[in-house]
This record gives structure tokens, C-alpha cells and sequence, in this order.
């Protein structure tokens, strides 16, 4: 008899029957306990902080300087401290960072709050001293455990408490309390709501097809994963080539179809574009079966639907966050398998390479990943809670500690507007597609490496050959621009690149007549030298205005003609018209 291999005994040990009672042990376990801890692993956190102090406890040197700065540090602060008593007008210290407007209020400045928020800022400046530049440490590690220590602080602040807050105390001076009062009901009614699985305050004002989401048009094909929208023209006559925008399907399509002022649909269609859009399903728990590749072959069936209502004719291609990511792969393939019926791609906002998505990569650790992978598989799906924790954490300060100080302490609420409505209507995410996005994407890079399989076989960004115009902005903390900036490195083709203001979303809802809306534009040829990303930030000139017309302007160049508007639905296609827009789909909760 011979003998077994060690890889199929361990084949064998991973099947055997008692194998699925201690896995599912695990499951319910670490599912329980992310439910505490917003999706974030206890152990991936603490084996990065025991890496940390064990490296730090070796390195007797950095000791030394962190002794050394502290000591410094106490002493600016005494110096300071014996300057600034009693006086109206004296130079902190230390000055917050530009983007930190927690202490910008005049009563700040008055003793002895000055020396307050000071303090608070000379301890955050160590602790970042402290958690970077540890020899022995990646990059990747420093930057978890420096995450970590600046999430203790930002809730350490003395900003967040009434009795350190200079503002809360004057507000509540002047009122005689009745801010608190406000803010206790403002409490209440958001627990109320949060625990009612309702929107926040104000988002009932904005309804898709009442408020939002209003350009005429109808949905024209239906699939279990999404609806096709098939905008109504606005012009006699059209672009020869229509539009098929693929979004996000983390979030509601509406984003790119806000009010009227705002809606690039709707700025597209009267600048005599044929606009088709993509509205996801809102997946649930049987949906946890569905992965990248049904995502992909969504996109196919859409580009069908569109070649159905307007036939023999190319397409352009546009893609927004996570659905230019999909579009990416989908153009790759098409490429490779010779499919021509591209005419050009637009990317919004869109990473194709993940090794350096900015703090995001903070949540994809393989701990990470295995700890969400528990999560989902408890419930089939990652919930929109859970998605909204992870970025909230990203800007800790501004989304969660000020608006606290603001509505709970100030009992101010902050008006609801559009793009914040949006933002609370958010979608869940399969199990199986959730898990294969981080784990091949993220933690395995695999579409910018050629490794990414698309109905079996591997694509290649370099494959695709028709024009690119990429979008990204200055301040997006979901794709960062220097990792959007790497196409030029991933691509043969002629790029036209964008940088605007803004961030991961009002960048994008960037609106003629927006105020303040700056870009950066360059078009480089498939044959150009690189420029790196800091050194073409610095050379481009700076436009002040909307990137909307521009794209405009190159889409046109891209077109082969005009022509009268398509049927809605098609003539021929066999689709015809279902409903009206914005369909069922965005409905879906």
C-alpha cells in the first residue's frame, strides 16, 4: 500500500466531518464579535501593536529620541504656557494641521483652552512620532498602528467633551442649557432612527424619482442583478455613439443623477449624448453566491442590451469608483477576445492598481479580509452599516467626533442636502463577490499584475487600445489620486487625465458654476515618456472651473457623427420599455 502525500492528507483533514463543527465554531464566533467592533479584527490590530512594542523595545535609539522630543515638548508647552497667561494675543506653540478645523473658534485661543488644545496637540504629534519610523517595521504596519493611535486620540479630544470645549461652554452660557436640551433629543431620535433601520433626518426630502434622480427616462432591460436606464434625448440630434455608465455597486446609482443642477446624466443628455445607465440590485442574503464574474458578465449583458437599441454601433464606456474597476477588467477582455464594440473608456474616480489605495489598505489585511469573510458568511452579505463604519473611521474627525460636538453638545443639526442623502442610501455587498474583490484585488493586486481571470483566463490593462479619459481628485480617500495617477504606468493607450478638486464624490459631482472647482488636464500620448504624479502636478497648469465641459469636449472628438435619437428601448431590440426610471431596483432596501 502506498504511502499518503502530506497534500492529501491534508486534503483529506480539511474535509472530514468533524472539520465543519470547528469551522463553524469559528464562524459564529468572529461573526458575534464583529458585530461589536464594526467589522474591524481585534487580532490583526493587536498583533500590530505587540509588533510594534517589540520593536520599539529593541531599538534603544528611537527611546532616546522620543525621550528627547517629549522632554522638548513639555518644555515648549511651559514656555508657552508662562507667555500666554493672561495675554489676549500670543502664537501657540504649535499649529493644527490644515486640514484640522476643530480649533479655528476664537475661544479657543482664550487661556487657559489655548494651552488645552495645544497639549492635545503636542501629545498627537508624538504618538505619530512614536508609531512611524520603527526599524524593523513595513510601512503598512506603522501606518495600522499609527491609524490606531490617532482613532484613541481623535476620541480623546478636547474638543468632545462640554467642559474642555470653549465653544460648547459659551453656547450653553448664552442658552442656559437649552443647547443640551436639543442636543439630548437629537440623540434620541437618531438611536430611534439607527435602530429603526430609517435614513437620518432629512433624507426623506430627498426620494429618487421625486427629488433625486429625476431625468426622464425608462428602464429598458432587467436582469436579476440590474436594471438598464435608457435616458430620454434632450436634442434633435445625438452623438452617433451612446454612453453606457457603469457605477459603483456599493452605492445607489444615483450619484451621477442627483437634482437637475447637479446631474451629469442629465448635463450629458442636453449636451446631445444617448446615456444608458446601470442600476444594481440591492443584494440580500441569497444573493451570497454572487461573484466578480457575475458582476462582469452584468456589464456584457448590458453592452448586448445597448447594441440591441443602438445597432452596429460602438460604445463609450464609463465607469465610476468600483464599477470603472469593473469596467477596466470588462475592456481587458474585450481586447483580449477581439471584441471591438468599445469605443472609448472613461474612468471616474477608478483604481486599477490597489498596492497603494491610501488608508483602505488599513482595512484589507489578510487578517482583516478573513475576519469580514467570517462576517459575511453569518449573514450572506457585507451590510451597509458595516460598509459605512469602515469609511466613517477613515475621517473619524469630521464624520463622527465634530458632528457628535455639533448635534449632541451644540444640539445644531447640519442641513441635509443631496449628496449626503445619497450617501446614507447605501447598498449591501454579496458574500462570495466581496470576498473576491478584496482578496484579488486588494490583497493580491491581481488586474494591474495580468493575473485577474475574466471567464477563465487572465486580462491585461495594456491590452486595451482605445482612448482613456480618467478622472480622479485631489482629496479622495477611497482612491487615492497617485494610485488612480498609475494607469499611465498599466496603459499603451493615449490618456487623458484630469485632477480636480474636491473628493471621492463632490469631485465627481462637480457642476458648472460650482464654486471654488479647480482642474489640472493633460492628454498623453500612448508613446510618451512618464512623468511621475507629483512632478506632472507641479507642471500642469491649475483651471479654475468644472472638468464637466471638457469632458464634453473630448467625447465629441471621440464620436463619429450625429444622428437622430435612438427609440427608447429599441425598435427591433426586443427590450422595449418597462417603466419609467429611476426603475425598482434603487427602491430596494
Amino acid at each position: 500500500m502506498e504511502p499518503i502525500s502530506p497534500e492529501l492528507s491534508l486534503r483529506c483533514d480539511r474535509v472530514r466531518p468533524d472539520n465543519y463543527s470547528t469551522q463553524s465554531l469559528d464562524h459564529a464566533t468572529k461573526a458575534h464579535l464583529a458585530r461589536f467592533t464594526m467589522g474591524v479584527t481585534p487580532f490583526g490590530l493587536s498583533s500590530s501593536f505587540f509588533n510594534w512594542w517589540v520593536h520599539l523595545a529593541g531599538s534603544p535609539a528611537k527611546q532616546v529620541q522620543l525621550a528627547e522630543k517629549a522632554a522638548r515638548k513639555a518644555t515648549r508647552l511651559a514656555v508657552a504656557a508662562g507667555q500666554q497667561a493672561g495675554q489676549t494675543q500670543v502664537d501657540p506653540c504649535i499649529l493644527p494641521l490644515p486640514h484640522d478645523k476643530r480649533f479655528d473658534a476664537p475661544e479657543w485661543q482664550q487661556w487657559p483652552f489655548n494651552l488645552i488644545y495645544q497639549n492635545f496637540l503636542l501629545t498627537q504629534q508624538w504618538w505619530y512620532n512614536a508609531t512611524n519610523d520603527i526599524d524593523g517595521m513595513s510601512r503598512n504596519e506603522e501606518r495600522v498602528v499609527s491609524f490606531a493611535a490617532r482613532q484613541v486620540l481623535d476620541m480623546l479630544s478636547p474638543s468632545n467633551t462640554l467642559w474642555t470645549n470653549p465653544e460648547v461652554i459659551a453656547q450653553t452660557t448664552r442658552e442656559g442649557g437649552a443647547n443640551l436640551v436639543r442636543g439630548m433629543q437629537n440623540l434620541i431620535e437618531d438611536w430611534q432612527r439607527s435602530s429603526a433601520g430609517k435614513p437620518p433626518v432629512g433624507a426623506e426630502d430627498y426620494l429618487p424619482g421625486r427629488d433625486v434622480a429625476v431625468t426622464p427616462g425608462k428602464v429598458v432591460f432587467r436582469t436579476h442583478l440590474f436594471e438598464l436606464i435608457q435616458y430620454a434625448p434632450e436634442t434633435e440630434t445625438v452623438a452617433s455613439e451612446p454612453l453606457l455608465i457603469v457605477p459603483a455597486w456599493i452605492m445607489k446609482y444615483y450619484i451621477l443623477d442627483l437634482s437637475p443642477h447637479n446631474s451629469l446624466v442629465r448635463y450629458l443628455v442636453e449636451q446631445g449624448f444617448t446615456v444608458f445607465m446601470i442600476s444594481w440590485r440591492n443584494p440580500d442574503a441569497g444573493d451570497r453566491d454572487l461573484g466578480m464574474q457575475d458582476y462582469i458578465d452584468a456589464v456584457s449583458d448590458a453592452l448586448d442590451a445597448v447594441g440591441g437599441i443602438v445597432p452596429d454601433t460602438k460604445v463609450h464606456g464609463v465607469g465610476y469608483c468600483l464599477g470603472g474597476t469593473l469596467m477596466s477588467a470588462k475592456a481587458a477582455q474585450m481586447a483580449r477576445d477581439h471584441d471591438d464594440r468599445l469605443k472609448s473608456m472613461t474612468l471616474l474616480a477608478t483604481q486599477v492598481d490597489f498596492k497603494d489605495p491610501g488608508e483602505l489598505q488599513l482595512f484589507t489585511t489578510e487578517s482583516q479580509v478573513s475576519f469580514l469573510e467570517h462576517m459575511m458568511w453569518d449573514q450572506g452579505y457585507l451590510d451597509t452599516k458595516q460598509i459605512a463604519g469602515a469609511f466613517q473611521l477613515l475621517r473619524s474627525t469630521d464624520l463622527i467626533w465634530s458632528r457628535n460636538v455639533r448635534e449632541y453638545l451644540m444640539g445644531e443639526r447640519q442641513e441635509m442636502f443631496d449628496l449626503m442623502a445619497w450617501n446614507a442610501d447605501a447598498t449591501r455587498m454579496p458574500y462570495k463577490m466581496h470576498s473576491e474583490y478584496l482578496r484579488n484585488l486588494y490583497l493580491e493586486n491581481q488586474l494591474s499584475q495580468g493575473q485577474f481571470e475574466v471567464d477563465g483566463k487572465p486580462v491585461a490593462i495594456t491590452d486595451i487600445s482605445v482612448p482613456v479619459f480618467c478622472v480622479s481628485t485631489t482629496g479622495d480617500h477611497v482612491a487615492p489620486w497617485q494610485s488612480v495617477y498609475k494607469l499611465h504606468i498599466l496603459s499603451d493607450t493615449e490618456i487623458t487625465f484630469v485632477l480636480t478638486s474636491g473628493g471621492h464624490n463632490a469631485g465627481i459631482v462637480s457642476e458648472p458654476g460650482h464654486a471654488g472647482r479647480t482642474y489640472q488636464m493633460t492628454v498623453t500620448p500612448n508613446a510618451a515618456n512618464y512623468v511621475p504624479p507629483e512632478d506632472w502636478r507641479t507642471r500642469t497648469p491649475v483651471n479654475d472651473g468644472s472638468w464637466w465641459p471638457e469632458f464634453v469636449t473630448w467625447l465629441r472628438a471621440q464620436s463619429s457623427g450625429t444622428g437622430a435619437p435612438p427609440v427608447m428601448g429599441g425598435a427591433d431590440s426586443g427590450a422595449g420599455a418597462l417603466q419609467d426610471a429611476p426603475g425598482t431596483y434603487v427602491f430596494q432596501r
